[in-house]
């Protein structure tokens, strides 16, 4: 099914079956919540891992010694945590099929001389971590790259269940030299190929900002700032462009193919875009109908109050990463 209207009705008026839970994740004591976009759920189908900024938002990982990479089991409890020194922006994070942790790493740590800030240049990589904290790989080089090279301003990270093939979703700017693409690895961490240019044309993106893929192996793009989901196939081919889900920060695909997309900034973030309301719509990968609506708990909010990330747990239970004002983990239940 095919909804490749870009000017189509918003779908706001949609039941809410969900109770909205706040303080879930309990982080250690004097420890606040910074910005957070980044969570994911573990094979355990129950505990999230989650990579928040360090207190903050910008440059805060590059100055604070505390862990940005964090799991928390069903009761909220912290179980292990990482990271510390080695991403500067945590902003996408992916647990693959065998458990490991992949964190997509937006930023690097100069300072505005442009001297790395704590001695080494990090940054604009992809990071892939045992469940330990153990550095296992890393695709792009220290301070990123730009094309022919790779990375710069990565988004998020994902690995197919069947081949192992490495996808990330890179370019957070939409400034003319940055770049809007998917790239695809091999399991190895060895490029492969590249798809998509800056723009908002069929074949391009503007901010390529999430990953997800259906049960039938089809890799969705939240095409954050062209308001749209666009499907592939895993070599890149176009199979379809969704409008009905909004403006997506955030999506997530569980094993019954059930589709939750999380939009950060529709409403007074951003009014261009029509009358579309933020929150998390739930629907169908299969059929694109939209089911279900979580409106922002905080409508008049200026900011990302509501879920950038988003991810579903094997019982259905909702868990939304927030940027901020607010930031951290919100949990929503079904009433």
């Amino acid at each position: 099914m095919s909804f490749a209207q870009p000017d189509m009705a918003p779908v706001n008026n949609l039941p809410n079956p969900y109770q909205t839970i706040e303080g879930y994740a309990k982080m250690p004591a004097g420890r606040p919540w910074g910005s957070t976009s980044a969570v994911d759920i573990d094979p355990d189908g129950v505990s999230i891992w989650v990579a928040e900024r360090c207190g903050g938002n910008v440059g805060a990982c590059v100055t604070n010694s505390v862990n940005p990479v964090m799991k928390f089991d069903a009761n909220g409890n912290m179980v292990t945590s990482f990271g510390a020194g080695l991403v500067m922006w945590p902003h996408g994070i992916h647990v693959d099929y065998e458990g490991n942790v992949w964190v997509a790493d937006g930023r690097d740590n100069l300072d505005r001389d442009g001297n790395p800030v704590g001695g080494e240049l990090k940054g604009h990589q992809v990071l892939k971590f045992s469940p330990e904290g153990e550095l296992l790989m890393t695709i792009g080089q220290p301070g990123g790259g730009r094309e022919p090279s790779y990375l710069f301003q990565p988004n998020d990270v994902y690995v197919s269940p069947t081949t192992g093939d490495i996808f990330i979703g890179e370019g957070h700017g939409n400034s003319v030299g940055t770049p809007a693409r998917v790239l695809k690895f091999s399991k190895n961490g060895t490029f492969i190929k590249s798809w998509g240019t800056l723009g908002n044309g069929p074949d391009q993106f503007m901010q390529p900002h999430s990953l997800a893929m259906d049960s039938r192996g089809r890799l969705f793009v939240a095409d954050r700032s062209n308001n749209r989901i666009v499907i592939f196939d895993q070599e890149g081919n176009r199979l379809d462009t969704w409008y009905q889900f909004s403006r997506n920060s955030g999506i997530y695909i569980d094993k019954n193919d059930i589709l939750y997309a999380a939009d950060s900034e529709s409403g007074s973030v951003n009014p261009e875009h029509g009358n579309w309301l933020r929150g998390i719509r739930v629907g169908s990968a299969v059929t694109g109908e939209v089911t279900a609506f979580i409106p922002d708990p905080q409508p008049d909010c200026r900011g990302t109050c509501t879920a950038e990330g988003v991810v579903a747990d094997r019982n259905g239970v909702i868990y939304g990463a927030e940027v901020g004002p607010v930031g951290g983990i919100k949990r929503y239940v079904k009433n």
